[in-house]
Parts: C-alpha cells; structure tokens; sequence
C-alpha cells in the first residue's frame, strides 16, 4: 500500500504546478492544508471531496499520514482535504484556550480552503462533505451551525458544542450525520467539565439543531454496528444521530457511512 501512495504522490507532484499535495503543504498565508486525489486521477475530472478536521494536537500531516483513510476515500473516487488548526486546538467559542472567541476565524480558515484547493485542483464544489474527530467534531459542529451552505453535508464524530449550543444557527439548516461511541469517557455523551468550561451535551445540540430546522420525529434504524436515530424535514435534509458499542475512537468506515446517507438523502 505504501508503494501504492508513493506512485500517487509522483505523479501528482509532476503535474501540479504548485507542487502540493499529500506531502506537502499548500499554504494559505500562516495556515496551510494538504490534499490528496484519487488514485488514477485524471487531473481533469471533477471529482467530490472530504474535508477532514483533526483532533487535539493534531495535524494535516498525521491525517495524510492514516493509510487506511487515503485507502477509503480514493477507493469512493473522493479527494480527501486535511485542514489545521492555527496552533495545537481548533478556535471555538467557550473552549479553554479560546473561550471568548465566536469561532469566525476558523470559519474563514475553511471558506479559504475550499476556494483555493477547487481553484487548484478539479475539485466538484456541490459534492464536498466536512467531517472531524473529537476537537474536529467540534469543529464540524460550529461550522454547520455558522456556515450550512459552505458544505453539501457535515459528519461530526465524537464531538459537539463546547459548553452549551448556540441559541440558533444561520438557516436554512443543512445536512449533519453525528457519529458517536455510547462509552465515551473522552468527550462524553452528556458533557464533562473541563478547566473552566467544560465540553457540552450532544443531545442539546441534536434538539437545538432539529427544533432549527424543524425536522420530523426520528426514526430508527440499524447500520452494521451503527444504532441510528434518523431525521428529515420537508427541504429533505437529515439529521442523524448514530451511536456505536465502545469508547473514543474513530473507525475510517464512519466517513463512507456518512457519505453514503447524505448522498441516499440527495445531498451529494
């Protein structure tokens, strides 16, 4: 697989002009993201995307770096876009670090990205999903409530507001697949206190968010080991609250579900 990977990123590098890619930053001013195209791409061929915002302490680097990912979204013929934060933690309102701050900063970060990787790569701008882990759930989060139509879908997995959702978020609403492990001690289902804030309870945000958009009763259903509870509202959005057996962890194949429901649902 690494033999594999490393033919890719030859050949992309040979035909890029600004010569990023999965190895190498495209820089926007003191931010940066990485990006990595489907295997065998044309260079032409507009394909669909996953951003994908890392967790704490994370990087643009460390996702590129997950073989298993690159696997997954080359195979579903998607380009995977790794965003990073300013320094070791997204900026959101209410977190440790940045309590004060109302998260525009990183909003504008990802308006940036997406604007510069559809203008330097074939990148299809209706077909691009966000999603996240932990810190890049939250980040997702703050992202489908401030910026709905900057993505086609957003799947935040194992994590949420931090101390309590906002009052509203711009509408019309969009598409969310939350994603999230019942034993969770890490970023807990209910919240936890952290320093002076603490982090916030997923079932506020999924009420805040469907009384937004007022979508329907939930229905239930089963996904392989996925326990979901299922949401539409009369513009046909979805809003979906999976829940897995174990702890905080994040599992590649999350990423397909979400896409494969959002693009059921008519939203990809």
């Amino acid at each position: 697989m690494k033999r594999i990977f490393f033919a890719m990123t030859v050949a992309f590098v040979a035909t890029s002009a600004d010569a990023c890619g999965p190895d190498t930053d495209c820089g926007l001013g003191d931010r940066h993201y990485r990006i990595a195209m489907p295997e065998g791409h044309d260079g032409a061929t507009p394909v669909g995307a996953i951003v994908f915002a890392h967790g704490y302490r994370g990087s643009a680097h460390g996702v590129m770096r997950n073989m298993f990912m690159r696997r997954l979204v080359s195979d579903m013929g998607l380009a995977l876009i790794a965003g990073k934060s300013l320094d070791e933690d997204w900026v959101l309102p209410n977190s440790p670090s940045h309590f004060d701050s109302d998260g525009q900063q990183e909003i504008a970060y990802f308006e940036e990205v997406l604007t510069d990787a559809t203008k330097r790569f074939a990148i299809d701008r209706d077909r691009v999903m966000v999603s996240g882990f932990s810190a890049g759930g939250m980040m997702v989060w703050n992202l489908a409530c401030a910026k709905p139509d900057l993505f086609a879908g957003f799947a935040p997995i194992s994590g949420t507001f931090w101390l309590e959702p906002p009052a509203t978020c711009v509408t019309p609403v969009t598409s969310v697949i939350h994603i999230h492990g019942d034993a969770d001690k890490t970023v807990p289902l209910e919240g936890r206190a952290i320093r002076h804030t603490r982090q916030g309870a997923v079932d506020q945000s999924l009420s805040m968010y469907a009384q937004q958009g007022d979508f329907a009763v939930a229905e239930h259903a089963n996904f392989g080991d996925l326990r979901c509870k299922n949401r539409t509202n009369a513009a046909g959005e979805v809003l979906e609250f999976c829940l897995f057996e174990g702890g905080h962890s994040f599992r590649v194949a999350f990423l397909q579900h979400a896409w494969d429901r959002l693009k059921a649902a008519g939203q990809l």
